[in-house]
């Protein structure tokens, strides 16, 4: 069956469709010998499509549900200037890996690995509102009115933040533990939000991406997505 290039090179864990469209640009992507073209389509089963030279191969896919723990940076290649230990190191598996939900390296919790690019673009694309609940303690005790502010969005670079479901899971004389779930994901949205409002975070952890929960995986710890959750993640619209 064909298909459009860019969608090929995505399912096959190469690049991003928008990533594999530069390729295609930049004339790497050859489709029986000749240089491929922006809105080409072709069929593995019959064509020989090569990216850089090397043949692309019909995909083997995995699906790995990580538990990061705190001062593990959430990217898939190391940069030249990194010395902290990535999520990669934490997977034994040969070959390029979509993350899907990072954290920050002070942040804790579940994140998706994948070489499926067709579904990581689909589970980090907005339109599909894949919810994140995530377990926050934050100094202080919030007021009733504090809450109801997170709940309805406040202004973060001069956008609104978009309703966001928060409750109080337990408190302490000195902090408490929420829960928050979101829709969106700006970078270190619920550290500044919380911070705007009084409350700095003193520790974040995401339990929880749409059904995908973290369970009982301790920090650092790994698993492999079952086939229906794999279904699930694919039916989901």
């Amino acid at each position: 069956m064909e298909e459009r290039l860019q969608k090929l090179l995505s399912q096959a864990g190469i690049a991003s469709r928008r990533a594999a469209e530069d390729l295609i640009r930049q004339g790497r992507v050859t489709v029986n010998g000749k240089v491929a073209q922006i809105g080409q389509k072709a069929d593995l089963a019959s064509d020989v499509i090569r990216v850089d030279g090397e043949t692309l191969k019909p995909p083997e896919f995995v699906y790995y549900l990580l538990n990061k723990p705190r001062g593990i940076v959430s990217t898939n290649k190391r940069q030249p200037q990194e010395t902290r230990r990535i999520v990669r190191d934490l997977i034994p598996h040969e070959g390029h890996l979509f993350s899907v939900g990072r954290l920050d390296a002070d942040s804790e919790g579940l994140i998706l690995l994948t070489n499926d690019g067709e579904l990581a673009d689909r589970l980090m694309h907005p339109r599909y509102n894949h919810t994140k609940t995530y377990e926050v303690l934050v100094e202080g005790r919030p007021s009733p009115q504090t809450l109801n502010a997170w709940r309805g969005g406040i202004e973060l670079d001069g956008k609104r933040t978009a309703p966001a479901r928060v409750r109080i899971l337990s408190e302490q004389e000195n902090d408490t533990l929420l829960q928050v779930v979101l829709r969106e994901g700006r970078k270190r949205q619920i550290r500044r939000v919380a911070g705007a409002l009084g409350h700095p975070v003193k520790r974040l952890v995401r339990v929880k991406i749409d059904f995908l929960e973290i369970g009982h995986l301790r920090p650092g710890q790994w698993r492999d997505l079952s086939p229906a959750e794999v279904r699930l993640l694919k039916e989901k619209r």
